[in-house]
């Protein structure tokens, strides 16, 4: 990419988009093309078909997609999975007839087989069934990875895909249901704090671990990978370390500064036991994360705090 090139964000308001519109400000991109939900529905194959015409981006990150936690994901079963293909397929579709010169797919470490080894490999997917509370979501994602292997075999277009693991930062979902684990127990710790109650009800049993990347650090990852990476295939971007959420609750409860009981509602389900990703294929690629997870929960906070 160079400093004139017309590049696309698609979904540029979200957390990942944002996060990506920022680094390429601040690395001197000014030509930079975007749109609201709003003002493009990229559900509508018309509208993103008429949208891609007109504007004749050269680059876009496709950080668009419906998300949510594991609520969301088991209650909306029907939405997540029409909804994230409907926006893939259009826009990775009209990149190709409208001879985008790269593409990059942002999927989730939720696409890997719920019992796979660990730590995740790239190679591990489609070699075990799905976690079914995030089953349509993954369905999907895998299936955006799969188009751009594909438009690349048949077309030859440069479309790459990367596998992001549970993201956080500034402009996070904190609604109460359809949210992630870790802005979910920010303002729940908060809210708890301002209530002064005197515990805080924490789904499943706590064990659970999971690995978590601060938004900006994504960011960085994706902007190095489109400079510098161009194969068929994913590319896991994540910190390669992770924690319970016993522990994960415990670190936010000390950083909100809240002073009650955590307790665990072993009746509600847990999801996925563990999610590593590994991140040795990353590594080789020459990056490698920068914000650890305290001083990132601790700029989330005051992100949450400015915002709610």
């Amino acid at each position: 990419m160079d400093k004139n090139s017309r590049i696309y964000i698609a979904g540029h308001k979200g957390m990942v988009g944002s996060a990506i519109y920022r680094k390429l400000h601040k690395e001197g991109f000014d030509n930079i093309i975007t749109r609201n939900s709003s003002e493009l529905d990229l559900r509508d194959q018309r509208a993103v078909t008429e949208f891609f015409d007109a504007e004749k981006p050269d680059y876009v990150f496709l950080a668009a997609a419906k998300v949510g936690g594991i609520i969301a994901n088991n209650t909306y079963r029907a939405d997540f999975l029409y909804e994230n293909l409907q926006i893939q397929n259009n826009v990775i579709h009209s990149s190709y007839v409208n001879k985008v010169k790269k593409l990059m797919f942002l999927g989730s470490s939720c696409i890997y087989p719920k019992l796979a080894p660990q730590p995740l490999k790239e190679e591990y997917l489609l070699t075990g069934l799905l976690e079914h509370t995030n089953e349509p979501y993954a369905i999907a994602k895998i299936a955006g990875i799969k188009m751009c292997d594909a438009y690349r075999d048949q077309y030859g277009c440069d479309f790459i895909s990367v596998m992001p693991t549970n993201l956080y930062g500034y402009n996070d979902n904190y609604h109460p249901q359809n949210s992630h684990v870790l802005p979910a127990l920010i303002r729940r710790f908060h809210e708890a704090k301002v209530q002064q109650s005197s515990d805080v009800t924490i789904w499943g049993t706590g064990s659970p671990m999971r690995e978590f990347l601060f938004a900006d650090d994504l960011a960085e990852a994706c902007y190095y990978l489109m400079q510098n990476y161009d194969e068929a295939g994913l590319v896991n971007i994540g910190t390669g370390e992770d924690l319970s959420i016993k522990n994960l609750a415990l670190l936010i409860k000390k950083i909100v500064g809240y002073e009650g009981e955590i307790k665990f509602d072993t009746s509600k389900p847990d999801g996925t036991p563990r999610k590593l990703m590994d991140v040795s294929k990353l590594h080789s690629k020459g990056w490698k994360h920068t914000i650890e997870l305290e001083d990132g929960i601790k700029l989330a906070y005051q992100d949450f705090l400015s915002k709610i």
